[in-house]
């Protein structure tokens, strides 16, 4: 048993204004005395049980497990009361906040945490969240618009919307033959260089996403405003393709790691969102309660996107570049989009009684 640092040793040569601290020894001497054995069996299959699972504990070793967890807090309470010394009570908090770890906590895997995770909380968490997803996509779809537009009615913008090192040489001046090469692959854009822009992009996409969704505590308007902009370039892109006649080639590009990607980005919109709005709309909530409130939601909407994320860049470093045939990336990056659909739309629904009348 840990030691909790009790003196049994009293001097009784002490002088008198020591009276009560010896009587505070001989107090906690005692209520130690009385409980121990109790105190220390309750250890013991602490020990165990946090070694080897409960399932190690026989059914009398529970039931023991059980009661000892109830002795232990009557003791605390106690030890409170009376005032014993705080080496005794902080032995006792630990052993109980042990013991309740092991009576009460669920007793779930990773695994099992996980899968339910995936099958019940994220798709329930977006089927919540209906307002700020429109958000979050509508942000995008407007970026992408106005992004089109501009680009569309005077190319100079591209230059504007489009970092440098995202362009990547794909700019209005570049020839019909050289962005086509840039869509399928050939000798100036080989694998090497192509995982590279690869990585690149997923770093990037990654800390706008984490950008998009921490921002949003701010009324939503940062979260907004950086998925419009990443829309911007969406529409920037689509433009220059598309007016050098290569629409269908891009559209097929984007879509096969695109659908998912965007998607990821619209979704951590929408976790921002549910953040700035529970500050700017609290309800009969504080707002302090009304962000905790909204905050499980939303980080599962985080988990949901940086997860969307990790898809998306696995299909852009490899199918993208081994895959060729416009129709097949379509087929696939569309495919993806009717999977992750399905996913958030049907899994984990409640199923009613079979005897249950319809409403």
């Amino acid at each position: 048993m840990t030691d909790i640092g009790i003196d049994d040793r009293i001097d009784m040569g002490a002088k008198p204004d020591t009276a009560a601290a010896q009587t505070d020894t001989l107090r906690s001497a005692r209520f130690r005395m009385e409980r121990e054995s109790h105190w220390r069996q309750l250890d013991q299959l602490v020990t165990r049980a946090e070694k080897g699972g409960a399932s190690e504990l026989s059914y009398d070793e529970i039931r023991n497990l059980a009661a000892g967890y109830r002795q232990a807090m009557n003791s605390l309470s106690v030890a409170r009361d009376i005032s014993l010394d705080r080496a005794l009570i902080a032995y006792l908090e630990s052993l109980c906040a042990r013991a309740y770890l092991v009576v009460y906590a669920p007793q779930e895997s990773l695994g099992g945490l996980t899968a339910r995770l995936l099958i019940r909380g994220i798709p329930q968490a977006v089927r919540r969240s209906a307002l700020p997803l429109f958000i979050g996509f509508l942000a995008l779809i407007l970026g992408a618009a106005a992004g089109y537009r501009l680009c569309a009615s005077d190319p100079s913008w591209f230059y504007t919307f489009v970092p440098p090192e995202m362009a990547d040489q794909r700019t209005p001046d570049a020839s019909v033959e050289y962005l086509r090469s840039t869509l399928y692959g050939d000798e100036r854009h080989d694998s090497d260089k192509l995982a590279s822009f690869s990585t690149f992009l997923f770093s990037h996409n990654t800390t706008i996403v984490i950008l998009i969704f921490t921002l949003g505590i701010f009324v939503s308007v940062p979260s907004f405003a950086l998925t419009f902009y990443n829309g911007l370039i969406l529409g920037a892109f689509f433009a220059m393709f598309y007016q050098k006649g290569l629409g269908y080639d891009v559209f097929a590009w984007l879509s096969i790691h695109g659908v998912t990607e965007l998607a990821a980005i619209s979704i951590a919109c929408a976790g921002g969102a549910r953040l700035g709005l529970a500050v700017l709309l609290p309800g009969a909530r504080s707002r302090r309660e009304a962000l905790r409130h909204q905050a499980h939601d939303a980080i599962k909407l985080a988990i949901l996107a940086a997860f969307m994320l990790v898809v998306a860049a696995f299909i852009e470093g490899f199918l993208r570049q081994l895959i060729q045939d416009p129709t097949l990336r379509l087929t696939i990056g569309w495919g993806m989009g009717l999977f992750w659909m399905v996913w958030l739309l049907f899994s984990g629904r409640e199923r009613k009684p079979s005897g249950e009348p319809a409403r």
